[in-house]
């Protein structure tokens, strides 16, 4: 009889530290995955500059958008955390979308190499982005999951596993990537 107890115990214990560290092994999964979308922001507030003196040297007297571009960057790098990130980036992507607007309004700005690579370029990164906010929000989506399933639900909030945020792009973002984009020629 003791030696059944004593392998129940040696069962559950085993079983407690994989759950743990499955745990574990999700949580940094999630944190990696958010320092990838930290990476792909990196690279979007790097071009950003770069697409506002362009766009000055063919729009000069658009100083309300250049200064609008400029404050929501800084914003944007200066946020923390999923959901501050998440409601800066929004605000950064309206300014944006309002300086590649004027590339509409000024054909040389159009036709300019600089401002089409520039444009392809934060295309690429955007896209990146989307794929970093998907896994981030799949890895948060298994992890929320994983802890309040059972038994974790039990344990893992006195382990120090609480609930992590998804990476919500908002809703005018969300409106803007669901529809398709229109190509003229």
């Amino acid at each position: 009889m003791g030696w059944v107890v004593l392998g129940l115990i040696v069962v559950v214990v085993v079983w407690l530290i994989m759950t743990y560290n499955g745990l574990v092994a999700m949580r940094q999964r999630v944190n990696q995955a958010f320092a990838d979308i930290d990476v792909q922001l990196k690279q979007r507030h790097d071009l950003i500059p770069n697409l506002v003196e362009t766009v000055k040297g063919y729009a000069s007297h658009e100083k309300e958008t250049f200064d609008a571009v400029i404050k929501a960057r800084n914003q944007a790098q200066a946020a923390s955390g999923p959901h501050d990130q998440a409601a800066a980036e929004q605000q950064l992507t309206g300014a944006v979308g309002r300086l590649l607007a004027l590339g509409e309004a000024y054909p040389d700005l159009k036709a300019s190499a600089n401002f089409q690579q520039l444009q392809q370029d934060l295309g690429n990164v955007e896209d990146k982005l989307a794929a970093a906010r998907r896994f981030f929000n799949n890895a948060v989506s298994e992890f929320n999951a994983a802890i309040q399933a059972f038994p974790a639900v039990f344990f893992a909030p006195q382990m120090g596993f609480t609930p992590r945020e998804f990476f919500d792009v908002g809703e005018e973002t969300r409106a803007q990537i669901e529809v398709a984009p229109t190509v003229k020629f």
